[in-house]
């Protein structure tokens, strides 16, 4: 069965993250629903550097949906809406009941997961300025971290945007599928995808 992914765009929304996970994701041949977290309900909506970025669907249209994942881009105005989105987080909340991935890049850990102690006993990284949102025995300084015992995965921001996109698919469908989505972008091979397939 295909995998179907959420994820959220909001006003603020950093768009070279939001872009990137919605790209691979597709080339991975999952359902990727994007939905409006604007609160007026607009499904354009303008990112952090002023570019538009659409949505396929207002979150409330999608809100009792099952997930593979639900993935949160960053850029902290956004980050913020998502934060004070009582459906968003109920989503989440629900999502991690489940037992399925929840994943958030830049900003997106602290301001929203750990805000809402979403997560309080799970390891994670965002953008390192959120550091000190952190508990400091929780935080890693990875440019992408999964805490296999709470299945989440956070990043720290639109520099890591691809490896984060790639392992969301190595969590879901397994390295080696991962690996044959990430070689033909030419990523950096410095950037761990040679482990990819290593099962």
């Amino acid at each position: 069965m295909k995998k179907r992914i959420l994820v959220p765009i909001a006003p603020g929304t950093e768009e070279l993250e939001a872009v990137t996970i919605i790209d691979i994701l597709v080339r991975a041949d999952y359902d990727v629903i994007v939905a409006s977290a604007d609160f007026s309900g607009q499904l354009s909506v303008m990112g952090s550097r002023g570019i538009i970025l659409t949505a396929q669907c207002k979150l409330v249209d999608v809100a009792d949906e099952e997930f593979s994942a639900v993935v949160l881009p960053g850029g902290v105005k956004g980050a913020e809406i998502f934060r004070d989105s009582t459906l968003l987080v109920e989503i989440l909340r629900q999502q991690k009941y489940d037992g399925r991935l929840v994943a958030a890049i830049c900003a997106s850990p602290a301001i929203v997961l750990e805000h809402h102690q979403l997560y309080p006993r799970a390891i994670m990284t965002a953008y390192p300025s959120f550091q000190s949102h952190i508990p400091q025995d929780r935080w890693r300084n990875r440019r992408v971290t999964f805490d296999v015992n709470h299945n989440l995965l956070t990043s720290q921001g639109p520099g890591s945007a691809l490896e984060f996109a790639i392992e969301i698919i190595a969590q879901l469908s397994g390295k080696t599928f991962a690996k044959q989505v990430a070689l033909p972008l030419v990523p950096l091979p410095q950037l761990h995808y040679e482990k990819l397939g290593e099962e």
